[in-house]
């Protein structure tokens, strides 16, 4: 089960309903952090985020609305008496921004703080899962995320039960790869087990439409791409380097996404319903993200 958080959908600046992006991703009883908007901690903590298992923070990119937040989460984290250590994900280039904001007021860090420098390719592995970096198209370095949860090897439960394999032989067969049976049988593990695939999101701000994009997002379950623009400003998407929501929906059907989240919107809208009719026309299973929203993804549904 993949739980996922929006604790921020406003772009440049908040609103009294719209906080600035941040969108939490649970999994395991781990939690990973993609941008860190201002107020971020305080979102985290009304919308039920444990910030203590946090385990790293992804930063597409180094415009404050993305990242100030972060300054004021880990000196919470410090004042809860931290000792795991925090990664911290950011642009090739950009690790001396972002120690210079982690270390504004110089107060005393009790846990380690890990600055990873990203370029496309993977950038993060733990045993459940990983997540890959895809360069974007914006007007500083900016890159996305594809969370990955990892294939997983599923038994057969009614070729086993067919064959009286239970109990304890089913970690036998996992560490020998082989069991026989009471008739002398020997089965393999490949007989009675086939391969779960992970599921898969991409998080995609600041950034045009992107080829690199659509094919980081093929088939993902969840794709959530910023939609700052309605096709009346299509003109400011291409000079700031944005999407519309009618863009995202041609990303979200190009990569057979199986379904498309909206955020990142423009303040002069005051409310999603003219960009998300604009996104339907192209990609039918599309919803436009709100603060609180929270989105779980298991497989079969």
């Amino acid at each position: 089960m993949i739980k996922i958080t929006f604790l921020g959908t406003s772009g440049s600046v908040p609103t009294k309903s719209r906080s600035l992006p941040s969108v939490a991703v649970t999994y395991e009883g781990k939690t990973l952090l993609f941008d860190c908007g201002e107020g971020t901690q305080r979102q985290a903590m009304r919308y039920g985020i444990n910030i203590s298992s946090i385990k790293a923070i992804f930063i597409t990119h180094m415009h404050l609305d993305h990242v100030i937040g972060i300054a004021g989460l880990v000196r919470t984290l410090a004042l809860y008496r931290r000792t795991e250590p925090l990664y911290v994900f950011v642009p090739k280039g950009e690790e001396k921004g972002i120690t210079a904001l982690l270390n504004f007021d110089k107060a005393l860090i009790s846990y380690k703080i890990i600055i990873k420098p990203v370029k496309a390719g993977e950038v993060f592995e733990d045993k459940e899962f990983s997540v890959d970096a895809i360069k974007l198209n914006h007007t500083v370095p900016a890159y996305g995320y594809v969370f990955k949860e990892r294939d997983k090897l599923r038994f057969m439960k009614e070729r086993c039960r067919s064959l009286g394999i239970k109990g304890r032989m089913f970690s036998e067969l996992l560490k020998r790869k082989s069991i026989r049976l009471k008739n002398g049988k020997t089965v393999r593990i490949g007989e009675v087990t086939y391969t779960e695939k992970g599921m898969r999101i991409a998080y995609v701000t600041d950034s045009r439409p992107s080829k690199d994009v659509e094919k980081a997002a093929r088939g993902v379950e969840l794709l959530i791409h910023e939609a700052t623009f309605a096709d009346a400003h299509r003109k400011l998407a291409i000079e700031r380097k944005h999407s519309t929501a009618r863009e995202a929906a041609e990303v979200a059907k190009s990569a057979g996404a199986k379904r498309l989240l909206l955020f990142h919107f423009s303040v002069r809208y005051k409310n999603t319903a003219t960009l998300i009719k604009e996104a339907k026309k192209v990609f039918e299973n599309v919803q436009a993200a709100k603060d609180g929203m929270e989105i779980v993804l298991q497989k079969g549904t």
